[in-house]
């Protein structure tokens, strides 16, 4: 295997485009690619390679043929969106270009969980993708094409028997969860706001996976408010035992950054450094369980300016094998094409100026009557003994 690693990406995805006052603003996906070249990420750590959009056939590995015809006709024609399929909608409005632009971010995502398989890079980061919502026949949530799932059904297309799938968005993972419901190749663990307080209101710990394959469905339901502490435990009081017991090849890991305290969608207070924290706990566990093949993806993230890039620049520079200091500046040219394209005030450094710290949930044991600790004790009795772990 490969030890380089690759950054996935192509500037027309950017054209990926809800229109003006929508949350989803692609200025985060060039504000992160220009703050990946200011620390020179590009010229050495990672190789950045542009795949080719993911043709009719690699779509319908996942979605149906129905529905791939539906977002052409509105790619074609915006009037034309079919609100049958989700499309036309307020949260997912459609656009002129909208099934290629799809299509572009989707086939990095592929390109990626490729290289990984076939040895070309141990790593590949694609932070233009993550679109977990993205059902089947249908769009939700800002996604139009599953790129995580579309990923995932590729590594079992090429022969991979075990794929992991981590999500650490602030909203659960639905339509990954959803596409692998009832295959027992696919562990998904979905670590997210509890569902009674943010969309899609679904992630229960009781969504564990369908007919033979139960317990390859894991849901932490975290209560509003979760800080760095309690986010870091419960990563780690259901992460890696699961990895350990499952044996993937391969991990796929999501890394929205709306779980941030400044994210205007969502209801946690999460640091940068603790995503940070996360990238680094899921680059070391891709090592030790699935002998390095790692595929990392972006997803949501709402602070345009002072997170996404940052928290997705960490996470590119990790899989690079060059981690960022969290205590460097921000290049300051960087902080001037911030202000040029946005009029915002980009961040100073690459830091929020925490050290996270967590209690270990085996180690250090559970308090029965906080949150926290019930929601990942929730997680641990519903999928555990599935895999032959106490809970």
């Amino acid at each position: 295997m490969s030890g380089r690693a690759q950054l996935m990406w192509d500037e027309a995805v950017t054209g990926y485009d809800f229109g003006s006052g929508h949350p989803m603003d692609p200025v985060r996906l060039a504000l992160t690619m220009r703050l990946v070249e200011a620390f020179e990420l590009d010229r050495g750590p990672l190789e950045v390679v542009a795949a080719k959009p993911a043709g009719d056939s690699t779509l319908r590995l996942v979605h149906r043929e129905d529905y791939i015809a539906a977002v052409r006709r509105a790619s074609a024609d915006p009037a034309a969106a079919d609100l049958s399929y989700g499309l036309g909608t307020a949260d997912d409005p459609a656009f002129a270009g909208m099934h290629e632009a799809s299509a572009l971010i989707a086939g990095q995502s592929v390109g990626a969980a490729e290289a990984v398989w076939r040895g070309d890079a141990a790593h590949a980061v694609n932070f233009a993708g993550g679109l977990h919502h993205g059902m089947p026949g249908g769009a939700s949530g800002f996604c139009i094409y599953n790129d995580a799932s579309l990923a995932i059904a590729r590594l079992l297309e090429l022969g991979a028997e075990r794929v992991a799938y981590v999500d650490v968005d602030v909203h659960h993972g639905d339509g990954v969860q959803a596409t692998f419901w009832e295959d027992p190749r696919v562990l998904t663990i979905s670590l997210h706001e509890h569902p009674r307080t943010l969309f899609p209101q679904t992630g229960w710990p009781e969504e564990t996976g369908g007919e033979g394959a139960e317990g390859t469905a894991a849901n932490v339901a975290l209560p509003a408010g979760t800080g760095d502490e309690g986010w870091l435990r419960a990563f780690h009081a259901v992460v890696p035992e699961l990895l350990a017991a499952f044996r993937p090849q391969v991990i796929v890991t999501q890394h929205g950054a709306d779980t941030h305290f400044e994210d205007p969608l969502a209801h946690l207070a999460v640091s940068l450094d603790a995503q940070r924290a996360v990238a680094e706990a899921c680059h070391d566990l891709a090592h030790q369980y699935a002998d390095g093949r790692w595929v990392a993806l972006g997803g949501g993230g709402y602070a345009v300016v002072d997170v996404v890039p940052r928290s997705w620049t960490h996470l590119a520079a990790i899989a690079g094998g060059r981690p960022i200091d969290p205590a460097s500046m921000v290049p300051e040219h960087w902080r001037h094409e911030v202000f040029r394209r946005t009029r915002q005030l980009a961040p100073h450094r690459m830091t929020d100026g925490r050290t996270p710290q967590w209690r270990d949930f085996v180690d250090d044991g559970y308090d029965p009557a906080d949150r926290l600790d019930q929601a990942v004790l929730a997680t641990r009795r519903a999928v555990f003994p599935s895999h032959g772990l106490l809970p």
